[in-house]
């Protein structure tokens, strides 16, 4: 009985002490990503239902990341410049229509075209709700607001992919229908919720504080560099992993949907009260453990088969994701201040963006033309250098 009061306790006090606008943001995160149903089964929509090889779907995945890489500029720009709480808003709106129109799409060009601009849209709300964290939580509680926004987009993605899963059996169509009423949704959850104040970017501005260019500072693009080999690694859970699983492990997609979903119901489970134990630790030096464990889970999936292997993986993977990404989060908020905090966190996105370019076109040839076993070894190995980079990195931060 000591034990489960201790642990209610934990889990207290992990979630307290958050600013008002953080829960605010995280609920329309939340309501977000219940309905993201088109990307984790886009690898899958377009080579089975859309009738592409593996390494054409690639290049329209490839497209999305050119797309993201430019929503990511334009996002953090705008939100220093108009206010990130209303760059949020726009890009709801507009990912809303956008993801019905691709839905009706039925050639490849105008599937490119049409990939490439919703993808525009939808990542300008990345940045902008990253800005928006940080500038609404005090420093010593970024690691958990930014946890929180991450426990609030995997709680949808525990409930997203999994329904994805049953309407992908009936029909691709119903994900985006779906995809877009969400994006809606989350919209007016936001506009009903937030005062009017917030909307005003001068809320967020210190005047005497100046504006500082993230591409001038040599420690941070190092930690842009990390981020984009990690990313090109992780971002294998959305490209080939599906395909794998699939293919070898012979999972149906409502089999691929839940085990996205227990990826996200573990991070939902755990990583409140994770951060909330390390927090005090060097945020980057944990960050590197993290990326070895993602690029673990990841590089050890040829070794077996089957579901129970493949949850063990997903197990090691995700407590890597949890190590790594709401820490670096942190790391990019502090850097930023709070003047420069859209165009710091843009760049942050620019590096994720990039690799979502490179991944796809990467990973879907080795997967294709050197076998897949090649592919997943490869990211296993990666991991020990993201590892060492990181451990580097963090005595140029102190």
């Amino acid at each position: 009985m000591k034990l489960f009061h201790t642990i209610i306790a934990t889990y207290r006090e992990a979630f307290s002490g958050l600013p008002r606008l953080v829960w605010i943001l995280a609920g329309g995160a939340l309501v977000n990503r219940a309905g993201t149903m088109v990307l984790p089964f886009l690898s899958l929509y377009l080579t089975r239902d859309f009738g592409l090889s593996v390494e054409r779907a690639g290049v329209v995945l490839a497209v999305f990341g050119l797309g993201a890489m430019v929503g990511a500029i334009v996002g953090g720009r705008l939100s220093d410049r108009y206010g990130a709480i209303r760059i949020q808003l726009v890009s709801l709106g507009l990912s809303g229509a956008g993801f019905l129109v691709l839905g009706q799409l039925r050639t490849f060009p105008t599937m490119v075209a049409g990939v490439f601009l919703v993808s525009v849209v939808s990542e300008a709300f990345r940045p902008a709700m990253m800005a928006a964290v940080a500038l609404a939580s005090p420093t010593d509680g970024r690691p958990r607001a930014f946890a929180l926004i991450r426990l609030a987009v995997n709680l949808g993605m525990a409930l997203g992919p999994a329904v994805a899963g049953i309407l992908a059996s009936i029909s691709y169509r119903w994900l985006f229908v779906v995809d877009g009423v969400t994006c809606w949704a989350a919209g007016v959850v936001l506009f009903a919720a937030i005062s009017p104040e917030a909307l005003r970017p001068e809320m967020t501005q210190e005047k005497d504080e100046p504006v500082v260019s993230p591409w001038k500072d040599g420690p941070f693009l190092v930690l842009l560099v990390l981020v984009f080999f990690m990313a090109m690694a992780f971002l294998q859970v959305w490209i080939t992993y599906p395909i794998y699983l699939r293919e070898v492990y012979g999972l149906n997609e409502r089999g691929v949907g839940f085990l996205m979903a227990f990826n996200a119901l573990l991070i939902v489970l755990f990583e409140m009260v994770l951060l909330h134990l390390i927090e005090q630790y060097d945020h980057l030096k944990v960050a590197g453990i993290g990326a070895v464990l993602i690029c673990l889970g990841l590089g050890l999936l040829p070794l077996g088969t089957g579901i129970a292997f493949a949850i063990f993986l997903i197990c090691v993977w995700s407590l890597g994701e949890m190590l790594n990404l709401p820490m670096v989060n942190a790391v990019v908020a502090a850097r930023a201040g709070r003047r420069s905090a859209g165009r710091y966190m843009g760049a942050y996105t620019l590096s994720f963006a990039t690799a979502f370019v490179v991944s796809p076109l990467l990973g879907t040839a080795i997967y294709q033309r050197l076998g897949p076993s090649v592919l997943w070894y490869g990211i296993g190995c990666s991991g020990l250098l993201l590892f060492v980079g990181f451990q580097l990195l963090a005595r140029r931060f102190r």
